[in-house]
């Protein structure tokens, strides 16, 4: 044990990074408060493979995305290295809300905009250059299977761009405590939750091609992560909401939530269409009316004259 995290023996100690854990808010108060309510929670979070992110610099960290509390166990490894901090990649309509977006500024979070890719990467990438860790979801949602999805080429770019470490992550059992479309578990409910970090992924060769060698590592741990989960804490009687189709519970299966996810995009899609054409029509009658109104004083100069 590490404090509150079960990690395998003969993990190295490290010192404290000289500056991220006295970082205010994040390492100051956020932090130290997530790690309680962890505990109140009775949750029981083991760490193999935490030697895998670097003590200092930058480092780019993928991990697959299956809860809304994903961010707190891929923090547990950067914990583990000196109480180092991750920046996460977020989507930027949550820098808009009123409080939340304050604190994820003051927390140094990257925002992303998925309609404007190129933006995100290149903030990414400064981040990087600087020295953080920078969380990424290659999977971009959440995945409503927890299965791997397919994956945005985005982490391979950044990483390589950046010329930093691309370290491959998966938690698992976190999907037990609130994910897409399940309730919510956030009481004292003792839920293990397993964090596998692999070794740095190769980045050389096409986006494609490094990008397809990430998920296979991601893949491998994933594998591990619910092997030992299954062996330690189950056998399970099938059907659970949080295990996937495949090892026998009520999960969607991959090509079920494949289509949901297109249903939703394309919903979400036409809502921004809309938002966007009803702006236009707006600025467009506003351009009118001020047209309007300068050719009528333009009309009775006229007739004056």
């Amino acid at each position: 044990m590490v404090g509150q995290f079960r990690v395998p023996a003969g993990l190295p100690e490290v010192p404290e990074h000289p500056r991220e854990p006295r970082e205010f808010p994040y390492g100051r108060i956020i932090l130290p408060a997530i790690r309680k309510i962890l505990r109140l929670q009775g949750m029981r979070i083991t760490c193999v493979g935490a030697e895998n992110l670097p003590t200092t610099g930058g480092a780019l960290i993928a991990s697959n995305h299956t809860n809304y509390l994903d961010m707190c166990w891929v923090g547990v490894p950067a914990q583990l290295r000196g109480k180092r901090l991750v920046r996460y990649m977020t989507k930027k309509e949550v820098f808009d809300i009123p409080v939340v977006g304050a604190i994820m500024r003051a927390m140094k979070q990257v925002p992303v905009d998925r309609f404007a890719g190129r933006s995100s990467i290149a903030e990414a990438v400064r981040y990087l250059r600087a020295g953080h860790l920078v969380g990424v979801f290659p999977e971009a949602t959440i995945s409503r299977s927890f299965e791997l999805k397919g994956f945005k080429t985005g982490a391979v770019r950044i990483a390589a761009e950046a010329h930093t470490p691309l370290i491959p992550l998966v938690s698992w059992g976190g999907q037990r405590t609130w994910t897409k479309g399940g309730k919510k578990h956030l009481g004292r409910h003792h839920f293990p939750v397993r964090v596998h970090v692999g070794a740095p992924v190769d980045t050389s060769g096409t986006p494609e091609e490094a990008t397809a060698r990430l998920k296979a590592a991601m893949q491998e741990l994933l594998d591990d992560a619910r092997h030992a989960y299954e062996a330690e804490y189950g056998p399970y009687e099938g059907g659970e909401s949080w295990r996937p189709a495949a090892l026998g519970g009520g999960a969607l299966t991959l090509a079920q939530a494949d289509e949901l996810d297109a249903q939703y995009r394309a919903e979400k899609k036409r809502r921004h269409d809309e938002k966007q054409a009803a702006a236009e029509k707006k600025a467009a009658q506003k351009a009118a009316r001020k047209a309007r109104g300068l050719w009528g004083r333009v009309t009775r100069k006229l007739s004056r004259s």
